[in-house]
């Protein structure tokens, strides 16, 4: 047994080690848990849609089925938290516990052990010295007998040396016989130690250390059930998480989507027409039968170069650009003629081609988006911040105007309660003296009385700005309306051909007004000719529209487009009843059409 107790010790120490070892497995499975779900988050985020305001909500019955995915993905990502939390909690710190208190007990066990062997140990070694002892005294004694029967024997001896020898014999026998007793007792001693080592103490220790080790195993049993249970806990919220993924990938409708794509992109424009045949032989026709170039009744029409082409100038071209309309000679529209005595005919030019020309040169294309351009870049050109944010477009201005407008209110707010707590505070102080002196509070309230009035200043000084803001708009506006009434004027009806035609449904654009306002030129280049549409867009969100140059709308709105976003943050857009300003391109949905329709 003595050789089993260091098997023990050894065996006891390889438990706790495995018991150890199991519980770094328990820890590296936990950190791949966590690993696990953390790169599934970060897989999530990172294809999920950012959120902005200008971004539309996924339409797509896919792409929603995606982020349903995309979401059950996270779910199942935080389940895998759960079962990593639930065997830290469960598994890895329960051994980590046990593993310290089995040290505790082991280490107790094996030094009642050690202590016991020592115990042995000593008492043996006290039996040993008096069984030395007690053999030493025998020799001695047996010395001493010889030595006393040789001088007993011997005739030459004297009696007195016999008797010395006697009482030496006599000491020698009682100390031996004293060790013998000794040793005896020591014996005695040692067995029953002995006895009692190896069939009470030593066992005992043996048991204790039998029944650790026993629940060593049970504990590795429990954990090992524990380790199991929390993944099978969580399994039906996966398996939730799987069937949403199924339902998900259900959900997903091909016509559905495609019935999107036409919604999203049908524009309404119907198909170009037939090209209609052009007779250029009429000219000549009408000159060998009527004997002149032109006659009277064509005094004052022209050729329009937008009705070249007929009807097909507002239609959509399928591919590619619409052909540009030809250039209309120079003759029966732009000459007059007349006769001399002698019949011979030569040309004469009108004035008012001329003025058609100059009308041509302030309206036609190319247009001068320089002038346009300039007056947007004047904004970022105008150096520090001004504090009636004249520096900012107008939306932006009036925004600036109305939050800090909303801020100076807020604060007046605040300095109106604290104004009605002082004015409390001060009542009560002076029905009850003892609680405080109301002269004291009368420093406060001018203090505030006097934020209140600089605020109301302040409040009052950007609201005059805000409505200076806002009233731009409608001036604006309104002249733009009446520039525009007095560029609409019928002249007469023209063929496409430039003749006089009988056809009510075919107009022609006149030459402004000769007589008009003195700053019309001007006007002009800041609010040129209706443009024609390059697209339309949809109302994403409302616009108030207030500032100078912008356009007001409502959620849902349909406008058309007439100039794109030029890098400045705003659109110009259309009304269909011919009003015109610029909107925030993030508040809107633009469908761009390269042959849309015209104004």
């Amino acid at each position: 047994l003595k050789d089993q107790f260091d098997n023990l010790d050894k065996h006891t120490q390889w438990g706790i080690d495995f018991l150890e070892k199991y519980a770094k497995f328990v820890k590296e499975r936990i950190e791949i848990e966590q690993n696990y779900a953390k790169q599934l988050r970060n897989l999530v985020k990172k294809y999920c849609p950012k959120r902005s305001p200008k971004d539309e909500e996924p339409r797509f019955t896919s792409c929603i089925a995606f982020f349903n995915i995309l979401n059950e993905l996270n779910d199942y990502a935080g389940q895998r938290e759960v079962v990593a939390e639930e065997m830290g909690h469960r598994v890895y710190g329960e051994l980590m516990r046990y593993s310290h208190d089995l040290k505790t007990e082991r280490k107790m066990h094996l030094q009642e052990g050690r202590k016991a062997q020592q115990y042995l140990d000593m008492c043996w070694k006290q039996m040993d010295n008096s069984k030395k002892k007690f053999e030493r005294e025998c020799r001695e004694a047996e010395k001493a007998q010889q030595s006393y029967e040789r001088l007993d024997n011997d005739t030459n001896a004297t009696k007195a040396d016999v008797e010395k020898a006697k009482q030496q014999l006599n000491l020698r026998t009682h100390m031996a016989d004293e060790n013998k007793n000794e040793y005896a007792a020591q014996l005695q001693n040692f067995n029953g130690e002995q006895h009692k080592h190896y069939y009470i103490v030593i066992p005992q220790i043996y048991k204790q250390l039998q029944d650790m080790d026993e629940r060593r195993t049970i504990k590795l049993s429990e954990c090992y059930k524990g380790f199991a249970d929390s993944e099978r806990k969580v399994i039906p919220i996966i398996s939730k998480c799987l069937e949403g993924m199924i339902l998900a990938a259900k959900s997903v409708d091909e016509h559905r989507d495609s019935q999107l794509v036409i919604d999203c992109f049908k524009s309404g424009f119907e198909p170009p027409g037939d090209f209609p045949f052009e007779d250029y032989s009429q000219n000549i026709y009408r000159t060998i039968s009527d004997g002149t170039i032109s006659t009277p009744k064509q005094e004052g029409m022209r050729i329009d170069s937008k009705t070249t082409v007929g009807k097909a100038k507002g239609k959509l071209w399928l591919f590619g650009k619409k052909p540009k309309p030809q250039s209309p000679p120079l003759t029966p529209t732009s000459l007059y003629t007349s006769s001399t005595p002698n019949g011979s005919q030569y040309p004469i030019f009108s004035i008012e081609p001329v003025h058609y020309c100059m009308s041509d040169i302030k309206t036609g294309k190319p247009r001068i988006p320089s002038f346009r351009s300039l007056k947007r870049g004047l904004f970022c050109l105008q150096g520090p911040a001004l504090e009636d944010f004249s520096h900012l477009p107008p939306e932006q201005r009036r925004k600036k105007l109305q939050q800090r407008i909303d801020e100076l209110n807020r604060e007046l707010q605040k300095e109106t309660d604290q104004k009605d707590a002082l004015n409390k505070m001060k009542d009560v102080y002076e029905k009850n003296p003892q609680m405080g002196d109301p002269g004291s509070l009368q420093p406060k309230l001018t203090e505030t009385m006097n934020n209140m009035d600089r605020l109301r200043m302040e409040i009052h000084k950007n609201e005059a700005w805000l409505s200076e803001v806002e009233g731009k708009v409608a001036a604006r506006s309104d002249r733009r309306h009446s520039s525009d009434i007095n560029h609409l004027v019928t002249q007469g009806r023209e063929s496409p051909e430039g003749s006089y035609t009988d056809d009510a449904n075919q107009e022609v654009r006149g030459p402004p007004q000769q007589h008009a306002h003195p700053n019309e030129f001007d006007d002009e280049f800041e609010d040129d000719d209706p443009l024609p549409a390059i697209g339309h867009c949809k109302a994403i969100y409302p616009f108030d529209g207030h500032n100078e140059g912008t356009l007001a709308m409502k959620e849902g709105e349909i406008l058309y487009i007439i100039e794109e976003d030029k890098g400045d943050g705003w659109t110009r857009a259309r009304r269909h009843n011919g009003e015109e300003g610029y909107v925030p391109t993030s508040y809107i949905d633009v469908t761009l059409e390269k042959n849309s329709k015209g104004a």
